[in-house]
């Protein structure tokens, strides 16, 4: 009987420690940060949440070490309101100081703004003016002013046409600037272009200018990204020759409207037009428009090849040549004048 009575007391003991000491585990898991290394993130609350279902996202997020932690949290705290939306949090808070975050009010919410391949800057202002993000021609006049803007490599003097990149761009409701966009798209182009292709610029022989240019006639020109290197391989060797470039496109940029065939006619035809490169050698006066990584990869490593003339059938088939007499029996097989 005694032994009974002793071995009962132990294990009551025991399973007071035990209970002792998961208390002290509990409460330490809640108290320690998940992740003292970790770094800012977002995390989105979607609307109608429960407390005890945000457990697994923001277990996965790296911000809370394990389920029972996070009801434990729970239970000891008497609930969560969270406030649906995005929040900046960090696996570096405690759980009381996340759940605080995750209470607050969430991030502003933002809009995206397009600007596509290619575009003029007239065509960029016409859209945030279609959104009614902007006046007409505020863009165009914050865009032709480079000495308003950072950047790590030297800005034209006149026109930022060519270097303001092409993305997809968020703003906060209400907080959009024309100002804001230049300088998100000029810091877009030095991290995409710039640094990581700063030592193969300076070694091209080429000035950043000179590429720019012949990136947006590449982004015009040859629809297909792989076939541009090509395009550029004969663009640049004409340039180097002294030769009329021939690349239509130029004489384009100065319409009001890119497809007005008529007008575009007439600017053919004008000789002493600085943007004619059919008549006139060297580069365009500056680049047509907002390109892209491929056309200004392509620029900057031009394809070594035979070729001379080139031009796209029905399809946008690239079909280039050597020499006079092979373009235009290509002009006549593809019905291309």
């Amino acid at each position: 009987m005694k032994r009974l009575i002793v071995l009962l007391g132990g294990l009551g003991v025991l399973a007071v420690a035990a209970g002792v000491g998961g208390f002290l585990w509990l409460e330490g898991l809640v108290s320690t940060p998940a992740n003292p290394e970790g770094a800012d993130v977002t995390f989105a609350v979607p609307k109608g949440a429960t407390a005890r279902g945000l457990g697994q996202p923001l277990i996965d997020a790296g911000l809370v070490k394990s389920p029972l932690a996070w009801r434990y949290f729970l239970w000891k705290r008497g609930g969560l309101n969270a406030k649906a939306g995005k929040h900046v949090v960090s696996g570096k808070l405690t759980l009381d100081a996340l759940a605080k975050a995750l209470e607050a009010a969430p991030l502003v919410e933002d809009e995206p703004f397009i600007v596509v391949e290619g575009w003029r800057l007239r065509d960029t202002d016409k859209a945030l003016a279609e959104k009614g993000w902007a006046r007409p021609g505020d863009y165009v006049k914050a865009a032709s002013r480079p000495d308003s803007y950072k950047a790590p490599f030297a800005l034209p003097t006149t026109t930022l046409e060519g270097y303001l990149y092409p993305e997809t761009y968020r703003f906060p409701v209400g907080g959009f600037t024309v100002e804001a966009l230049v300088q998100k798209q000029l810091d877009t182009f030095a991290e995409r272009f710039w640094v990581p292709q700063q030592g193969a610029i300076a070694q091209s022989g080429r000035t950043l200018e000179q590429l720019v240019i012949m990136a947006s006639l590449l982004e015009r020109e040859e629809p297909t990204p792989r076939q541009r290197a090509t395009v550029a391989g004969i663009l640049w060797k004409r340039f180097d020759k002294k030769t009329p470039l021939g690349v239509d496109a130029t004489s384009r940029y100065e319409l009001e409207e890119w497809n007005d065939r008529k007008a575009f006619l007439k600017k053919l035809r004008d000789e002493n037009d600085p943007w004619n490169t059919r008549t006139r050698a060297g580069l365009p006066p500056g680049p047509l428009g907002a390109t892209t990584l491929d056309s200004l990869h392509a620029a900057l490593n031009p394809e070594k090849n035979p070729y001379w003339y080139y031009l796209h059938d029905s399809n946008k088939q690239l079909h280039p040549s050597k020499n006079a007499e092979e373009h235009e029996a290509l002009r006549a097989k593809y019905n291309v004048y």
